[in-house]
Protein backbone atom coordinates (compact mmCIF):
# COMPACT_ATOMS: atom_id res chain seq x y z
CA UNK A 1 0.00 0.00 0.00
CA UNK A 2 0.95 3.63 -0.51
CA UNK A 3 -0.05 5.36 2.72
CA UNK A 4 -0.31 9.13 3.21
CA UNK A 5 0.62 10.09 6.78
CA UNK A 6 0.05 13.50 8.38
CA UNK A 7 2.09 14.29 11.47
CA UNK A 8 4.65 11.92 9.97
CA UNK A 9 7.64 13.55 11.67
CA UNK A 10 6.00 13.87 15.10
CA UNK A 11 6.46 11.71 18.17
CA UNK A 12 4.06 9.00 17.02
CA UNK A 13 4.36 9.57 13.29
CA UNK A 14 8.13 9.11 13.32
CA UNK A 15 7.50 5.61 14.69
CA UNK A 16 4.58 4.87 12.35
CA UNK A 17 6.63 5.67 9.22
CA UNK A 18 9.35 3.01 9.78
CA UNK A 19 6.69 0.57 11.01
CA UNK A 20 4.87 0.92 7.68
CA UNK A 21 8.03 0.80 5.58
CA UNK A 22 9.28 -2.23 7.49
CA UNK A 23 6.04 -4.03 6.60
CA UNK A 24 6.56 -3.35 2.89
CA UNK A 25 4.38 -0.27 2.46
CA UNK A 26 5.30 2.99 0.72
CA UNK A 27 4.85 6.17 2.75
CA UNK A 28 4.01 9.69 1.63
CA UNK A 29 4.52 11.99 4.60
CA UNK A 30 3.23 15.53 5.10
CA UNK A 31 6.01 17.95 6.05
CA UNK A 32 5.59 21.62 6.88
CA UNK A 33 9.29 22.41 7.40
CA UNK A 34 12.65 21.66 5.84
CA UNK A 35 13.71 19.74 8.94
CA UNK A 36 10.60 17.55 8.81
CA UNK A 37 11.09 16.92 5.11
CA UNK A 38 14.72 15.91 5.66
CA UNK A 39 13.77 13.54 8.49
CA UNK A 40 11.10 11.87 6.35
CA UNK A 41 13.42 11.47 3.38
CA UNK A 42 16.08 9.95 5.63
CA UNK A 43 13.49 7.48 6.95
CA UNK A 44 12.75 6.35 3.41
CA UNK A 45 9.44 8.19 2.90
CA UNK A 46 8.32 10.35 0.00
CA UNK A 47 7.75 13.96 1.06
CA UNK A 48 4.60 16.03 0.52
CA UNK A 49 5.17 19.66 1.50
CA UNK A 50 2.24 21.42 3.15
CA UNK A 51 0.25 21.98 6.34
CA UNK A 52 -3.15 20.98 7.68
CA UNK A 53 -4.51 24.22 6.26
CA UNK A 54 -3.55 23.26 2.68
CA UNK A 55 -6.77 21.39 1.97
CA UNK A 56 -6.15 20.95 -1.76
CA UNK A 57 -2.79 19.36 -0.94
CA UNK A 58 -4.48 16.98 1.51
CA UNK A 59 -7.17 16.01 -1.00
CA UNK A 60 -4.62 15.40 -3.74
CA UNK A 61 -2.31 13.31 -1.55
CA UNK A 62 -5.22 11.21 -0.30
CA UNK A 63 -6.55 10.67 -3.81
CA UNK A 64 -3.12 9.45 -4.95
CA UNK A 65 -2.70 7.04 -2.03
CA UNK A 66 -4.14 3.68 -1.04
CA UNK A 67 -4.91 4.87 2.48
CA UNK A 68 -4.50 7.73 4.96
CA UNK A 69 -3.29 7.87 8.55
CA UNK A 70 -4.09 11.27 10.06
CA UNK A 71 -1.92 12.03 13.10
CA UNK A 72 -1.32 15.77 12.84
CA UNK A 73 -3.07 18.13 15.26
CA UNK A 74 -2.47 21.73 16.23
CA UNK A 75 -1.45 20.98 19.81
CA UNK A 76 0.16 24.41 20.14
CA UNK A 77 -3.25 26.03 19.80
CA UNK A 78 -4.78 23.62 22.33
CA UNK A 79 -2.06 24.33 24.89
CA UNK A 80 -2.35 28.09 24.37
CA UNK A 81 -6.06 27.90 25.18
CA UNK A 82 -7.52 28.09 21.67
CA UNK A 83 -8.69 24.48 21.49
CA UNK A 84 -11.64 25.50 19.34
CA UNK A 85 -9.35 26.63 16.52
CA UNK A 86 -7.42 23.35 16.74
CA UNK A 87 -10.65 21.35 16.55
CA UNK A 88 -11.89 23.34 13.55
CA UNK A 89 -8.61 22.90 11.66
CA UNK A 90 -8.76 19.16 12.35
CA UNK A 91 -12.37 18.98 11.14
CA UNK A 92 -11.55 20.79 7.89
CA UNK A 93 -8.75 18.30 7.22
CA UNK A 94 -11.05 15.35 8.01
CA UNK A 95 -13.70 16.68 5.63
CA UNK A 96 -11.08 17.08 2.89
CA UNK A 97 -9.94 13.49 3.34
CA UNK A 98 -13.54 12.31 3.35
CA UNK A 99 -14.17 14.02 0.01
CA UNK A 100 -11.10 12.42 -1.54
CA UNK A 101 -11.78 8.90 -0.24
CA UNK A 102 -15.57 8.68 -0.52
CA UNK A 103 -16.74 5.59 -2.39
CA UNK A 104 -13.25 4.14 -2.70
CA UNK A 105 -13.30 1.56 0.11
CA UNK A 106 -9.83 2.77 1.05
CA UNK A 107 -8.77 3.06 4.72
CA UNK A 108 -8.75 6.31 6.68
CA UNK A 109 -7.35 6.09 10.21
CA UNK A 110 -7.19 8.98 12.67
CA UNK A 111 -5.75 9.47 16.13
CA UNK A 112 -7.99 10.51 19.00
CA UNK A 113 -7.81 10.04 22.76
CA UNK A 114 -9.23 8.09 25.69
CA UNK A 115 -8.80 10.84 28.28
CA UNK A 116 -12.03 11.99 29.89
CA UNK A 117 -14.46 10.11 27.63
CA UNK A 118 -16.03 8.07 30.44
CA UNK A 119 -14.48 9.53 33.61
CA UNK A 120 -14.56 7.23 36.61
CA UNK A 121 -15.13 3.98 34.77
CA UNK A 122 -13.30 1.70 32.34
CA UNK A 123 -13.63 2.95 28.77
CA UNK A 124 -14.20 0.23 26.14
CA UNK A 125 -14.19 0.32 22.37
CA UNK A 126 -17.97 0.07 22.41
CA UNK A 127 -18.27 3.45 24.13
CA UNK A 128 -19.04 6.35 21.82
CA UNK A 129 -17.08 9.51 21.28
CA UNK A 130 -19.11 11.89 23.44
CA UNK A 131 -17.60 13.10 26.69
CA UNK A 132 -19.63 13.48 29.84
CA UNK A 133 -17.34 16.36 30.74
CA UNK A 134 -18.37 18.53 27.78
CA UNK A 135 -16.26 21.49 26.63
CA UNK A 136 -13.07 21.25 24.61
CA UNK A 137 -12.43 17.50 24.75
CA UNK A 138 -15.96 16.74 23.61
CA UNK A 139 -15.55 19.05 20.63
CA UNK A 140 -12.61 17.04 19.37
CA UNK A 141 -14.46 13.83 20.01
CA UNK A 142 -17.19 14.93 17.59
CA UNK A 143 -14.52 14.86 14.88
CA UNK A 144 -14.01 11.18 15.63
CA UNK A 145 -17.73 10.59 15.12
CA UNK A 146 -17.47 12.34 11.74
CA UNK A 147 -14.68 9.95 10.73
CA UNK A 148 -16.67 6.88 11.75
CA UNK A 149 -19.66 8.19 9.79
CA UNK A 150 -17.54 8.07 6.63
CA UNK A 151 -18.05 4.29 6.67
CA UNK A 152 -21.52 5.01 5.28
CA UNK A 153 -19.88 6.86 2.38
CA UNK A 154 -17.69 3.97 1.31
CA UNK A 155 -14.58 4.73 3.37
CA UNK A 156 -12.94 2.07 5.55
CA UNK A 157 -12.65 4.54 8.41
CA UNK A 158 -11.42 3.83 11.91
CA UNK A 159 -10.40 5.76 15.01
CA UNK A 160 -7.43 4.84 17.19
CA UNK A 161 -8.03 6.24 20.65
CA UNK A 162 -4.62 6.79 22.21
CA UNK A 163 -3.86 6.55 25.91
CA UNK A 164 -3.02 9.96 27.38
CA UNK A 165 0.63 9.01 27.65
CA UNK A 166 2.35 7.43 24.65
CA UNK A 167 5.65 6.84 26.37
CA UNK A 168 9.18 5.95 25.35
CA UNK A 169 12.71 7.30 25.06
CA UNK A 170 12.53 10.79 23.57
CA UNK A 171 8.95 11.51 24.68
CA UNK A 172 8.20 15.23 25.02
CA UNK A 173 4.51 14.87 25.92
CA UNK A 174 2.51 14.92 29.15
CA UNK A 175 4.90 12.64 31.04
CA UNK A 176 7.91 14.80 30.21
CA UNK A 177 5.97 17.87 31.30
CA UNK A 178 5.25 16.17 34.64
CA UNK A 179 8.94 15.37 35.07
CA UNK A 180 9.83 18.99 34.31
CA UNK A 181 7.30 20.28 36.84
CA UNK A 182 8.67 17.94 39.51
CA UNK A 183 12.21 19.07 38.79
CA UNK A 184 11.21 22.76 38.97
CA UNK A 185 9.07 22.41 42.09
CA UNK A 186 11.38 20.05 43.95
CA UNK A 187 8.58 17.56 44.56
CA UNK A 188 6.86 14.85 42.51
CA UNK A 189 3.23 15.73 43.01
CA UNK A 190 -0.16 14.18 42.44
CA UNK A 191 -3.61 15.65 43.03
CA UNK A 192 -5.58 14.65 46.13
CA UNK A 193 -5.19 10.98 46.93
CA UNK A 194 -3.61 10.26 43.54
CA UNK A 195 -6.17 7.57 42.73
CA UNK A 196 -7.02 8.98 39.29
CA UNK A 197 -5.85 6.49 36.65
CA UNK A 198 -4.40 7.00 33.20
CA UNK A 199 -4.08 4.31 30.58
CA UNK A 200 -0.70 4.19 28.85
CA UNK A 201 0.93 2.70 25.75
CA UNK A 202 4.49 2.40 24.54
CA UNK A 203 5.23 4.32 21.36
CA UNK A 204 6.28 1.20 19.44
CA UNK A 205 3.01 -0.54 20.29
CA UNK A 206 0.96 2.50 19.22
CA UNK A 207 2.81 2.60 15.89
CA UNK A 208 2.12 -1.05 15.24
CA UNK A 209 -1.59 -0.56 15.95
CA UNK A 210 -1.82 2.22 13.36
CA UNK A 211 -0.26 -0.11 10.79
CA UNK A 212 -2.66 -2.91 11.66
CA UNK A 213 -5.57 -0.47 11.45
CA UNK A 214 -4.71 0.82 7.98
CA UNK A 215 -4.13 -2.74 6.82
CA UNK A 216 -7.29 -4.33 8.12
CA UNK A 217 -9.50 -2.47 10.59
CA UNK A 218 -13.20 -2.87 9.71
CA UNK A 219 -15.06 0.21 8.53
CA UNK A 220 -16.47 2.26 11.38
CA UNK A 221 -14.33 0.66 14.08
CA UNK A 222 -12.95 2.23 17.25
CA UNK A 223 -9.63 0.87 18.48
CA UNK A 224 -7.76 1.44 21.73
CA UNK A 225 -4.02 1.92 21.97
CA UNK A 226 -3.75 1.09 25.67
CA UNK A 227 -1.09 -1.27 27.01
CA UNK A 228 -1.72 -0.39 30.67
CA UNK A 229 -5.44 -0.14 31.44
CA UNK A 230 -5.00 2.33 34.27
CA UNK A 231 -1.97 3.49 36.25
CA UNK A 232 -2.75 5.58 39.38
CA UNK A 233 -1.28 9.08 39.28
CA UNK A 234 0.27 8.50 42.69
CA UNK A 235 2.25 5.55 41.30
CA UNK A 236 3.44 7.73 38.41
CA UNK A 237 4.51 10.47 40.83
CA UNK A 238 6.38 7.96 42.98
CA UNK A 239 8.26 6.68 39.92
CA UNK A 240 9.16 10.26 39.00
CA UNK A 241 10.28 10.87 42.57
CA UNK A 242 12.54 7.83 42.42
CA UNK A 243 14.00 8.94 39.13
CA UNK A 244 14.75 12.47 40.30
CA UNK A 245 15.54 11.57 43.96
CA UNK A 246 12.73 13.87 45.08
CA UNK A 247 9.98 13.48 47.68
CA UNK A 248 6.45 12.64 46.60
CA UNK A 249 3.56 14.72 47.87
CA UNK A 250 -0.15 15.29 47.47
CA UNK A 251 -1.19 18.62 45.95
CA UNK A 252 -4.64 19.80 46.97
CA UNK A 253 -7.20 20.33 44.21
CA UNK A 254 -7.26 24.03 45.12
CA UNK A 255 -3.49 24.34 44.64
CA UNK A 256 -3.28 22.08 41.57
CA UNK A 257 -3.72 24.83 38.92
CA UNK A 258 -0.85 26.79 40.40
CA UNK A 259 1.36 23.73 40.68
CA UNK A 260 0.59 21.89 37.42
CA UNK A 261 -0.65 24.90 35.35
CA UNK A 262 -2.50 23.85 32.15
CA UNK A 263 -2.02 20.16 32.85
CA UNK A 264 -3.95 20.22 36.15
CA UNK A 265 -7.47 19.47 34.81
CA UNK A 266 -6.20 16.42 32.93
CA UNK A 267 -4.27 14.93 35.84
CA UNK A 268 -7.41 14.64 37.93
CA UNK A 269 -9.39 12.76 35.27
CA UNK A 270 -9.83 9.10 36.16
CA UNK A 271 -9.60 7.56 32.69
CA UNK A 272 -8.78 3.84 32.59
CA UNK A 273 -9.27 2.19 29.20
CA UNK A 274 -9.53 -1.40 28.00
CA UNK A 275 -8.03 -2.62 24.73
CA UNK A 276 -9.48 -6.15 24.91
CA UNK A 277 -11.60 -5.84 21.77
CA UNK A 278 -8.73 -4.25 19.82
CA UNK A 279 -6.38 -7.08 20.75
CA UNK A 280 -8.92 -9.66 19.64
CA UNK A 281 -9.96 -7.85 16.44
CA UNK A 282 -6.49 -7.13 15.03
CA UNK A 283 -4.32 -9.54 17.05
CA UNK A 284 -2.53 -6.53 18.54
CA UNK A 285 -0.38 -7.59 21.46
CA UNK A 286 1.67 -4.87 23.19
CA UNK A 287 5.30 -5.88 23.61
CA UNK A 288 6.88 -2.64 24.79
CA UNK A 289 7.58 -1.91 28.46
CA UNK A 290 4.74 -0.89 30.76
CA UNK A 291 4.67 2.73 31.87
CA UNK A 292 6.20 2.33 35.33
CA UNK A 293 8.89 0.00 33.98
CA UNK A 294 9.70 2.56 31.28
CA UNK A 295 10.01 5.31 33.89
CA UNK A 296 12.36 3.14 35.92
CA UNK A 297 14.67 2.83 32.89
CA UNK A 298 15.78 6.40 33.61
CA UNK A 299 15.67 8.05 30.18
CA UNK A 300 12.92 10.47 31.26
CA UNK A 301 15.33 11.95 33.81
CA UNK A 302 18.36 12.48 31.59
CA UNK A 303 19.56 16.05 31.05
CA UNK A 304 18.39 16.72 27.48
CA UNK A 305 20.04 20.15 27.38
CA UNK A 306 23.56 18.72 27.58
Amino acid sequence: MRVFVTGASGWIGSAVVPELIGAGHQVLGLARSDDSAAALAEAGAEVCRGTLDDLDVLRGAAADSDGVIHLAYKHDLMISGDSGAAVEADRRAIDAFGEALAGSGRPFVIANGTLGVTPGRLLTEEDGHVSAEGGGPASRLTNAEAVLALAERGVRSSVVRLAPTVHGDGDYGFLSVLVGIARDKGVAGYIGDGAARWSAVHRSDAARLFRLAVEGAPAGSTLHAAGDEGVPMRDIAEAIGRGLSLPTASISPADAPGHFTWLAPMLDLDSPASSARTRELLDWQPTGPALLDDLDKGHYFADRTA
